[in-house]
């Protein structure tokens, strides 16, 4: 059967940390909205890479940028609040099938950037079987959890980011049995990258869909109509697996040798699931 979530009146979370990094300017884009002189603008986009929860609400407060006009001030200079970010509990597990969400899109003053920084509030959760259990929370990401991107913005320019949220890694279990968050992201830009798509039938069930190619590892769950999206590989050649949940009997595919080309989508169109394990 499909992973069921209770259905939250919450809407998909920021959530921010460091793996890889990657920006792109693309000021060709989104041509209707003139960017104000002297300004960059930054637009931050969410995936979720898996989790086995129902859902895992996070309490986001606010999103935060380190503009500088040069190098070299101090750790506590220059932060502005992105506009338009909207703090509370959000359900990370919401963004499935390799959707993305837009987290923010928001004009700042050109210069060099050194740090994102997200401020989580306190109440963070995980449901499991219906029951939500208390996420502990380091200070550090509750005072603001810091990204180092040390990047010249150019004025007039479009900066574009991909969050991949990579909930069974973030969520850690304490030796008294208790959970914590500590947050794994993997952040690519997208002018760099590529992404493969298509379709796993029959759509009864849950399935996993993951890339690698030995430097990267990307996954995805199918989403209801059997659709995934592996957003942001760097161009290469992939090995995708297709691994259906257990309860459904299914085995297991593998497709080699396939190329990703940056800038390029990859349809591997409709994959059927046959035999048994």
């Amino acid at each position: 059967m499909k992973r069921s979530f209770r259905k939250w009146s919450l809407k998909p979370a920021i959530f921010l940390a460091v793996l890889g990094l990657g920006l792109t300017s693309c000021s060709d884009d989104d041509t209707d909205d003139a960017i104000t002189e002297e300004n960059a603008r930054v637009t931050v986009r969410m995936t979720d890479a898996p989790g086995d929860y129902d859902a895992v609400i996070v309490d986001v407060e606010d999103v935060m940028i380190q503009v500088e006009a040069e190098q070299g001030v101090t750790d506590e200079e220059g932060w502005l609040s992105l506009d338009d970010v909207e703090a509370g509990q959000y359900d990370l597990l919401e963004l499935t099938g390799g959707m993305t969400q837009l987290l923010a899109d928001s004009e700042i003053p050109a210069g060099f950037v050194s740090q994102m920084r997200l401020v989580l509030g306190p109440d963070n959760f995980v449901e499991i079987d219906g029951d939500l259990i208390p996420l502990a929370t380091p200070s550090a990401e509750q005072s603001g959890l810091k990204l180092n991107l040390n990047q010249e913005l150019e004025a007039g320019e479009h900066y574009e980011f991909l969050l991949d949220f990579d909930v069974e890694e973030s969520i850690v279990e304490t030796g008294n049995g208790g959970l914590i968050l500590k947050p794994v992201i993997r952040l690519s830009a997208y002018a760099d990258t590529g992404e493969i798509v298509g379709e796993v039938h029959p759509t009864e069930y849950s399935v996993l869909v993951t890339a690698t190619n030995g430097t990267n590892t990307i996954s995805a769950y199918t989403a209801d109509n059997g659709a995934f999206v592996l957003h942001a590989l760097p161009a290469g050649t992939y090995k995708v697996t297709i691994t259906p949940e257990e309860a459904s009997g299914y085995s297991m595919i593998t497709i080699n040798d396939v190329v990703v080309e940056a800038d390029g989508t990859t349809d591997l169109e409709t994959v059927f699931l046959d035999g048994t394990e």
